[in-house]
């Protein structure tokens, strides 16, 4: 399990009703599940529902730029991002999304403010490539670059409260005290847990 999962896992109550957006192979999901969720999974990718499947994990194959159109208000405890955010067209739109069907959200992301990232583009002119952000330019995902500060005015503007910030370093475990003091600038990545 990606060590980011693990940060992710803590924060998620056993019996909670979870939803995993761009759940991906379904591991996460999976061991939610295992430790006493109720899980279901939005994967856009027919590998990823492929593997969803395999694993056992309920998914649902689906874009969510497009909305959550076919999930009620309020039918989950928690909906869950997992490094996605930087993937899709309209954060915004997903994030009200995760709004109107959760009751609390748990975002996690790179941060591509970090000092490192900044230093290999200074440094060499090119697009970085890190633990966290693995693909290069032309091969990436990622199509939203946001750092720590970006993100949080995202979330402030959609309404969010902002319950708890765990940075992560470049391997996806947690940070020290230290870089909360320059959060933007030190760590590589952030999970949120977020309320209405």
């Amino acid at each position: 399990m990606r060590a980011d999962h693990d940060v992710i896992a803590s924060l998620v109550p056993v019996g909670s009703r979870v939803l995993d957006l761009g759940c991906g192979d379904g591991s996460l999901l999976e061991e939610l599940i295992r430790r006493g969720a109720d899980g279901l999974g939005v994967e856009i990718s027919d590998d990823g529902v492929l593997a969803c499947l395999q694993r056992g994990v309920p998914v649902l194959q689906d874009d969510i730029d497009k909305g959550l159109d076919d999930l009620e208000d309020d039918s989950f405890d928690i909906v869950i991002m997992s490094l996605t955010l930087q993937a899709v067209h309209h954060p915004a739109l997903v994030l009200r999304e995760m709004n109107r069907v959760g009751r609390k959200s748990i975002i996690s992301f790179p941060n591509f403010a970090h000092w490192r990232l900044r230093t290999q583009l200074a440094a060499s002119g090119r697009m970085p490539v890190s633990p966290l952000l693995p693909y290069t330019w032309y091969e990436t995902p990622n199509i939203r670059l946001c750092s720590i500060k970006d993100f949080e005015a995202l979330a402030h503007a959609e309404g969010f409260t902002v319950e708890e910030r765990i940075l992560l370093n470049e391997g996806g475990a947690r940070e020290g005290a230290v870089t909360q003091r320059a959060a933007n600038l030190l760590a590589a990545g952030a999970v949120y847990l977020l309320s209405r």
